[in-house]
């Protein structure tokens, strides 16, 4: 303390609670915490304590970050693993009340929320319907396909990759994904595919080039859309494959060898899931193969709904449920699970990969989306790898088969993938 004034950071450390290796200063000259720490969060500016009194989450501290008012020196990774795992242990209402009367009433002011944060849901519309459904999309992926292409590299695959060896490149993971998800679907020249939430195409045109399939794909991105239809013209496939900007619930073709989803369910919604089954199963024809793949949560106990961090600035109305529940609305929905499994370690490694990206090409993508939508995907990343890490999140692929009447899988006796 100096006089009877409190120093900021100490009061703001008391609040997050004291970490290893974490040091806590701010605009006052004050500091909190490990003088040899090697991560430091900067309070910059008295914003920072509003932003977080005022919404005492995840969404509190990121609108800090996002708007510059706090600001983290070292690894924000290594800051957010010192921060998460004590993330909802929330302090007494008795502490409350003391850190409001050291600091005063204006703390309790809300500074101007960041253009970059969506609509709160009960101002969304109805959820997962059609229109808003698109806007969530819209929020998200269609920002700047320059800046996919920094962050995500030339494959343009925004969804988990699959690393053959620990040294392998992110370029070298994604086609090991793509080729694994080809094999595990047993795509053979002249077979229908149908990629829902195609995202930049990658998975058509891998089916189509390396494959020989005759390749569809649907996404709500009108971007993604431009960018993939351009591409497959560019790379000579466009006898096979086709990027539609639509919504996979209005594709009418029937009968495919195969429906690949790949990143799509998390967008679904949990209520959703049956109908959601039920409609790639009719897509599909006696003995053909869905891949499912999707980030799911750890256990059938967690709420599906995502915190405020990632509902207002990732993913508006995002939804995750445990393997156990999507198998089991398979099961329910015309599909059989054949093969099941988990990818969590190579989704952090994933993300350790974009986030290298993005650091990279920081001046560049801040110049093509602007530092405070850059400082979102730097938090995203940063926060999802460590959920990866610590087991808060997985990624699951399950391969399930549309039976005949008389029950025939068309399966192998073993698996050949």
């Amino acid at each position: 303390m100096v006089g009877s004034r409190p120093s900021i950071a100490g009061v703001f450390g008391r609040v997050i609670g004291e970490r290893p290796n974490l040091r806590f200063t701010a605009y006052d000259g004050s500091s909190f915490g490990p003088t040899d720490a090697d991560v430091v969060l900067d309070l910059r500016e008295p914003a920072a304590l509003q932003y977080v009194a005022t919404a005492p989450s995840d969404l509190g501290l990121a609108r800090a970050f996002v708007s510059g008012s706090l600001a983290v020196e070292g690894s924000l990774h290594e800051a957010l693993h010192a921060l998460i795992p004590q993330a909802g242990q929330d302090i007494s209402a008795r502490e409350k009340l003391k850190v409001l009367r050291e600091l005063g009433p204006w703390v309790l002011k809300r500074p101007q929320i960041p253009d970059e944060e969506a609509s709160p849901p009960w101002r969304r519309g109805l959820r997962h319907s059609k229109t808003r459904d698109a806007k969530a999309i819209s929020h998200h992926y269609d920002v700047s396909n320059h800046f996919y292409e920094m962050v995500l590299g030339p494959s343009m695959t925004y969804t988990c990759a699959v690393y053959p060896e620990m040294q392998s490149s992110l370029e070298q993971a994604q086609y090991a994904k793509y080729d694994l998800v080809c094999r595990k679907l047993a795509l053979e020249p002249g077979m229908r595919l149908l990629d829902v939430g195609c995202g930049w195409g990658g998975m058509v045109m891998h089916a189509a080039e390396h494959y020989g399939v005759k390749a569809i794909g649907v996404t709500l991105s009108q971007r993604q859309a431009e960018w993939s239809q351009k591409t497959i013209a560019d790379r000579g496939l466009a006898d096979r494959a086709e990027v539609r900007h639509l919504d996979y619930r209005d594709v009418e073709e029937r009968n495919f060898d195969a429906v690949s989803s790949i990143g799509l369910t998390e967008h679904i919604g949990r209520r959703q899931l049956g109908t959601y089954f039920s409609r790639l199963a009719s897509k599909l024809r006696p003995e053909g193969r869905l891949l499912n793949h999707c980030i799911t949560r750890p256990t059938t106990r967690e709420r599906a709904r995502s915190g405020g961090f990632i509902d207002r600035y990732v993913f508006p109305d995002g939804e995750l449920t445990a393997i156990g529940s999507i198998i089991g609305k398979m099961q329910d929905h015309g599909l059989e699970p054949r093969h099941e499994e988990n990818l969590r370690e190579h989704y952090a490694m994933t993300l350790r990969d974009w986030g290298e990206n993005l650091e990279r090409n920081w001046d560049n993508c801040v110049t093509e989306v602007g530092l405070r939508r850059a400082r979102v995907w730097q938090l995203y990343m940063a926060a999802s790898r460590v959920g990866f890490d610590l087991n808060s999140i997985q990624l699951h692929q399950v391969l399930a088969a549309k039976l005949r009447a008389d029950g025939t899988s068309g399966m192998p006796l073993r698996p050949t993938f």
